[in-house]
Order: C-alpha cells, then sequence, then structure tokens
C-alpha cells in the first residue's frame, strides 16, 4: 500500500517567504520548506495496481499552465481545537479546474468521491493545543499574506509517508500542464 496524493510544490522563493513566518505559536509544527506544497486530491492507501492506474489516468488529463498566489491566512478548527494554520489562495478557475480533473481521476479508479469542498491552502503548521490568543494573534499578524504570483506549469503525485517528526513527500511522478 502506498498513500498518495496530488498537489503544486511551492516555488523555494515563495516557500522562504512562508517560512519567515513559522514564528510566535507554541506548541506548533511548522512545516518545513521543501514539505510546502498546495494539495488537489488527497487519494489515501492505495494498492500498487491501483496506484498505477491513477498515474495512467492523472497523464491523460489536459490542463494548460496557469498562475497561482497566496493571499491571507486562516486556521481549521475553532477555539482550543484549532488543528492547523494555513496560507490562503486567491480564487483560480484554472486551479479549481485541475482539482476536479483529478478527482474525475481517483473516481475513474474506482475511489470514493471526495466529500469535502475543496478549499486551496498551504498547510504551513499543525498545531495541538495551542493558545487559543496566540494562534489569533498569529492570523491577525499575517493578514495580509500575498506571495508573487508564480506559473504552475505542472503538479505531482506525491506519495507520503509518517514518521515522529512529521509526514516525509516524496514526488513519485511529474504532470506536466502544457
Amino acid at each position: 500500500m502506498i498513500r498518495l496524493f496530488a498537489a503544486l510544490p511551492i516555488p523555494p522563493e515563495i516557500a522562504q517567504g512562508l517560512i519567515r513566518r513559522q514564528e510566535g505559536v507554541p506548541g506548533a509544527r511548522w512545516s518545513r520548506p521543501e514539505t510546502l506544497h498546495l494539495t488537489l486530491r488527497f487519494f489515501g492507501e492505495l494498492t500498487e495496481t491501483t496506484a498505477a492506474d491513477l498515474d495512467e489516468a492523472l497523464a491523460t488529463m489536459a490542463g494548460a499552465p496557469f498562475d497561482v498566489e497566496l493571499a491571507g491566512v486562516g486556521a481549521f478548527g475553532e477555539g482550543p481545537d484549532v488543528r492547523s494554520i494555513w496560507a490562503g489562495v486567491t480564487p483560480s478557475l484554472a486551479l479549481t479546474q485541475l482539482a476536479k480533473r483529478c478527482e474525475t481521476a481517483a473516481r475513474r479508479c474506482g475511489l470514493k468521491p471526495e466529500t469535502r469542498v475543496f478549499r486551496p491552502h498551504v498547510t504551513l503548521a499543525y498545531l495541538k493545543r495551542a493558545p487559543e490568543h496566540k494562534v489569533a494573534a498569529w492570523i491577525q499578524a499575517h493578514s495580509l499574506l500575498r506571495s508573487p504570483i508564480w506559473r504552475a506549469d505542472w503538479f505531482g503525485l506525491y506519495s507520503s509517508w509518517r514518521s515522529e517528526e512529521g509526514s516525509r513527500y516524496e514526488l513519485e511522478r511529474i504532470y506536466p500542464l502544457v
């Protein structure tokens, strides 16, 4: 079994701007620069056969390059149950369509439909019992985040490997957007 997801990588120069903001929340497990990504579709644990079918389905998807910009920050969860903080993404029809094509590829391979609404974001930190006032202060301090625009001309299929230090991601396949 292999745990997979499709994502856009965050360019190193954009990642460095995010890394500089990773402070001020006690107990946060901040994402390392090389793990920053924008998930298009999480597929979960798949057999090698299903993973191969998924690779084939993703490889046949059409899509053109498009611009991406990060904008704003927020959190998932509320009060003492805040579990992560993230950088938002400027809405983009091209990005939404790419996520839908990843969903279509998943369904073609027999995977269950994603029930959550696609909310593009880059997870900056995972939290466990972080002080609410510190999370709120961090969000307020970084609410005007805006990254330079970058061109997404490919997306990847990544494997995810869990460890005590957090997940490690490996790029398994690249799918050009042309």
